[in-house]
């Protein structure tokens, strides 16, 4: 099945759909700090004053790209099973990237990192959800909070409010107790078929929409399906958006606009998981 094919399957079947990515992170050798919890944390050295580190696109933080969370039913198709991620499965692997001393980390952390050079905890993961179903919030949210784990949260506005999907208040919420919310377009459309009437409909007003419930400006952008072209990098640049996550493929010519991450398959246990995204390159 080819990818347009493919990708208007899963759209009719769950409003979404993501190509895996084995984006491998890459791991340096940090000096060693007190924490006030007492445990050592590790941290990345920082740059000099004024120093600006050149992102090459090879991450340095795995990245975790989940979208339902829930037990699976006998509707669930296979292939729709690779995005749902049962209950027990989020809970094993939440719980044990927290015993195995991870680290969650928000966009800002990992955008000063990589063009600063600011420090990084140890073994630093990064979480996220993308489109807004309702189970990210009273699933997984939580499994976050017992971690103390902070997540960003790939907004789809067109489900706002709507049945199984997250409400305006519930963004407002999740920003308030300090997770990340970002713009996952409007109603999930592709970016690589945009004509310019498109960018205005699924880029700038669902952005003046989680502008408004957050109170802030959004600065982070999750490409549906995780397809892109450099048109739509132009175009996110013009909007103000920081930086853009993808999932397989190559890079932007700035690669803070093609970051990858992994989806997290809902067969995967906890110990799959962390095996899968602590690989060394």
């Amino acid at each position: 099945m080819n990818k347009q094919i493919f990708s208007l399957v899963m759209v009719c079947f769950m409003f979404t759909c993501c190509m895996n990515s084995s984006e491998k992170p890459v791991n340096k050798t940090p000096a060693s700090k007190e924490t006030s919890t007492g445990k050592a944390t590790a941290t990345a050295a920082p740059a000099s004053a004024g120093d600006s580190v050149k992102y090459n696109g090879h991450n340095p933080v795995p990245i975790l790209c989940y979208h339902q969370i829930r037990d699976w039913t006998d509707k669930d198709s296979k292939n729709a099973k690779v995005y749902i991620v049962p209950v027990k499965n989020f809970k094993d692997q939440i719980k044990l990237l927290h015993d195995s001393g991870y680290h969650a980390i928000l966009p800002d952390q990992l955008m000063a990192y990589l063009e600063h050079g600011k420090a990084l905890p140890s073994k630093p993961v990064m979480i996220t959800f993308d489109d807004g179903d309702l189970t990210q919030y009273t699933d997984a949210l939580p499994e976050l909070d017992k971690a103390g784990y902070k997540a960003t949260f790939f907004i789809m506005t067109v489900s706002l409010n709507r049945p199984r999907y997250v409400t305006n208040a519930q963004v407002k919420e999740l920003f308030d107790k300090g997770h990340t919310i970002g713009c996952h377009t409007w109603d999930h459309h592709m970016v690589t078929k945009y004509t310019e009437a498109d960018w205005v409909k699924q880029i700038e007003k669902p952005n003046a929409t989680l502008n408004k419930i957050t109170g802030t400006q959004v600065k982070y952008f999750a490409y549906p399906f995780g397809l892109w072209n450099e048109p739509a990098v132009e175009h996110l640049k013009k909007y103000g958006f920081t930086a853009a996550f993808k999932l397989a493929g190559k890079n932007s010519v700035d690669p803070k606009y093609t970051i990858a991450r992994q989806i997290i398959d809902g067969a995967w246990s906890a110990e799959h998981m962390l095996k899968m995204i602590s690989r060394k390159g």
